[in-house]
């Protein structure tokens, strides 16, 4: 087996929730840039299910002149939701407002 080299982390800044000001080491890809969304799963000290704290990555800041990201942060998502698909824009909505027509026949 071949080596890979080192594996690069980079230290990221999470925001809200209860990380809120920490910093931890986080893995970059291969472009530099860490994962989209970051989870944590958190046991319940009853025994029960665990809880996943869900962070999504944001740019920390701009440059200037050509307004590149100058790195990024975590902020907390309350809502935790994650579609694991891409947005495309005629994608079906995750719920229909208002539930089922009453007349199915059409």
């Amino acid at each position: 087996m071949s080596e890979t080299g080192a594996v690069r982390s980079e230290p990221t800044p999470f925001e809200g929730g209860p990380m809120d000001g920490r910093v931890l080491p986080v893995l970059v890809g291969a472009t530099g840039h860490p994962p989209k969304t970051y989870r944590i799963p958190v046991p319940d000290p009853a025994g029960g299910p665990d809880t996943v704290l869900v962070y999504r990555r944001v740019p920390r800041g701009h440059s200037k002149r050509l307004g590149i990201p100058q790195g990024w942060k975590y902020a907390y998502d309350p809502e935790g939701r994650d579609t694991g698909r891409p947005k495309w824009p005629w994608s079906r909505p995750d719920a229909t407002p208002g539930g089922k027509p009453e007349d199915t026949d059409g």
